[in-house]
This record gives structure tokens, sequence and C-alpha cells, in this order.
């Protein structure tokens, strides 16, 4: 892959839906050029697919938070079945080191998180947590 392939990767990033025309400006290269780039990135399995994002998707939720399980004996997987039912829990993710589950919670209102994170610390099988509040973030696979 060279550094158009790699620009072209970032541009689709950016916009997947962008116009042959659009990216072949954005690359200095033609409309050929960029359609044939793309058939060949697809067919070597380094494009795999494309995507839609709904609007409900990339909701932006004004209150985030990580907040870091420690999870006594062998819990987990109760414990992430039962985060994941939760409508506030946007993403679990089982973890090495002093915490076993991070889990990103997503909220209208500080009350809301409070109340969401009551909850979560009243799960049997939660021996402790520690909580971050995300103030902004940089990149986001949405």
């Amino acid at each position: 892959m060279d550094e158009i392939d790699q620009k072209l990767i970032s541009e689709l990033r950016h916009n997947a839906r962008a116009s042959l025309s659009d990216l072949a400006l954005a690359l200095g290269v033609s409309r050929t050029t960029v359609r044939g780039r793309i058939e060949r990135l697809r067919r070597s399995g380094d494009i795999v697919g494309f995507t839609v994002v709904l609007k409900g998707d990339a909701a932006f939720d004004p209150v985030r938070g990580l907040m870091m399980l420690g999870i006594e004996g062998r819990g987990t997987d109760r414990v992430i079945r039962q985060l994941n039912g939760l409508s506030a829990v946007r993403a679990t993710h089982t973890t090495n080191g002093r915490w076993d589950v991070i889990v990103e919670i997503g909220t209208t209102t500080l009350e809301d998180l409070d109340a969401v994170l009551a909850q979560i610390r009243r799960f049997d099988g939660i021996a402790n947590s520690e909580t971050s509040l995300l103030l902004s973030t940089r990149k986001s696979a949405r």
C-alpha cells in the first residue's frame, strides 16, 4: 500500500460516500485511478466493506464516562451480560491489569450517569470501580 492508497483510505474514512471525482481531486489523480485503486484494495482484502452509520448511532451523548470495574471471582461473563442490558452502556471491554472490564457509558445528564453508576455498583460480583468523565474525543470509530 503506497502513499496514495493511504490517502485514499483516509478520505474514505472521512466520507465513504465521496464521489470518484471528489476523491480524485483530493488526491490529485484521475477518476480512473481512484476507481482502480478502490477495486484493487477491495480484491486484496485491505478494504473489507463499507458501512452505514444511522442518525441514532451517531447521536452525541452530552455526558459520557468510562467506568473501570474489578470483578470478584469468575463472574465476569454474568456482569458483562448485565451491563450490555443497560441502555446507557455504549460498549464493554475486557482488559488485563488492574481492571477486569471497562464500560463506556453515555447519558443525557450527570444525574442520569450517577444513577447508572449506582446501579452498576450494586451488581453482584463488583468488587471495586473507578469512573472518569470523558471531556472530549479527538477520534472515534463512528
